[in-house]
């Protein structure tokens, strides 16, 4: 079987890898639906798999499409939909993720995804997968610009039952460790009679690099995904409720939520260093600000920092203790710390020696006073 970069062009998918929604910015929200359809290009030859394969949860989330389209109508809000199957490539997943491209699937070998070279891999990925997730990234650039820092619902659906075990949940909110968006909304779906609602079920949304990972977490974005269960909304009036019921609680959660367009930086339990979660920042209005970029700016302060107390040599360590609390000893110690924590063996000596811009000993002998030396210090 030809692979996709032997044989299809650029232009040969016969249509965009998504398609789009109008919306109004001012709405504050954007909707996403990563595995809303099941489409393949004829190229890769449905990928070795039989047609009805193709009508199953491992190649799309059945009923998906129609619910999404209807809440973005009910609500006027911008959505985009992916128009390609997650067995080409998902859209869901990060770039480093090994199920990227599933080579099974549900106990299924997808056999035009084994053995892939480098070149189609990064085939698929420059043609379906990144312009899908440039085109979040200009939807929320526009809200930005707007002045009105989106909301992101992703749109999911799950299957009714997972080897044998049936699933109790008509809907699950799945969320990470910001709460803005997912807890009133959980709040708000239980309002809803006769139905049972999961909170992180049937899977959970702490998953790095995902696509509220990519755009809602890094960017301090408030989001949450949506699950349905299927059987819920295979027709077209199960789609019709459920995007109505959705509608209702976005709606109140929208009027009742004065933080949700704040961009703050929550992080992810996903992310950490030697197990200790990564530090949450706020930034008001409309910064942007990913990780690497927040710890790069803490960096250059801090740097700042030493250069200015270096230039202040006249400013005693006894000094700063009473009126700050922290001397450059202090800085040193917590230095020495966040070393050890990445498994660095960084002396008391050395450690000081990057605070004070040299040997801790000739910084006393030069620049510390008689009468601060006899004080009692914390300085040491």
């Amino acid at each position: 079987m030809e692979r996709g970069l032997d044989k299809l062009s650029r232009d040969d998918f016969g249509q965009s890898p998504y398609r789009s929604i109008a919306g109004d910015t001012a709405t504050g929200l954007l909707i996403l639906c990563d595995h809303a359809e099941n489409t393949i290009p004829e190229a890769y030859g449905r990928l070795g798999l039989k047609p009805e394969d193709f009508h199953r949860h491992i190649a799309y989330d059945l009923g998906i499409a129609g619910v999404t389209e209807r809440l973005a109508s009910l609500l006027g809000a911008p959505a985009l939909i992916a128009q390609f199957s997650r067995l080409l490539i998902d859209p869901n997943r990060g770039l480093d993720d090994p199920t990227l491209i599933m080579q099974i699937s549900d106990g299924l070998i997808i056999p035009g995804n084994v053995g892939l070279d480098e070149n189609e891999i990064a085939f698929r990925v420059d043609r379906f997968y990144e312009p899908y997730h440039r085109a979040i990234d200009r939807a929320i650039e526009a809200g930005l610009h707007a002045g009105r820092p989106p909301v992101i619902v992703s749109m999911h659906s799950f299957t009714q039952a997972w080897k044998g075990v049936p699933r109790p949940w008509s809907v699950g909110v799945l969320w990470d460790k910001d709460p803005r968006l997912a807890l009133p909304l959980l709040a708000a779906l239980r309002e809803i009679p006769g139905i049972e609602v999961g909170d992180n079920e049937p899977y959970s949304g702490q998953l790095k690099g995902d696509t509220l990972y990519r755009h809602g977490t890094t960017r301090g974005l408030a989001h949450a995904l949506i699950e349905l269960r299927q059987d819920l909304i295979l027709s077209e009036g199960g789609q019709a409720e459920w995007a109505e019921r959705l509608a209702v609680a976005l709606s109140k959660v929208m009027r009742e939520g004065s933080a949700l367009h704040a961009v703050e930086l929550h992080g992810s339990h996903t992310d950490s260093a030697h197990g200790r979660p990564t530090a949450s920042t706020s930034c008001q209005g409309g910064l942007v600000m990913d990780e690497k970029t927040r710890n790069e700016l803490e960096a250059a302060a801090f740097r700042r920092l030493l250069a200015h107390l270096r230039e202040r040599s006249d400013v005693q360590n006894i000094d700063l203790m009473e009126l700050a609390g922290f001397c450059r000893n202090c800085l040193s110690n917590w230095y020495q710390e966040a070393a050890e924590a990445k498994g660095i063996k960084l002396t008391e000596d050395e450690a000081r020696e990057i605070v004070y811009g040299m040997p801790y000993d000739a910084w006393k002998a030069k620049f510390q006073l008689e009468s601060k030396r006899k004080a009692k210090s914390h300085a040491g």
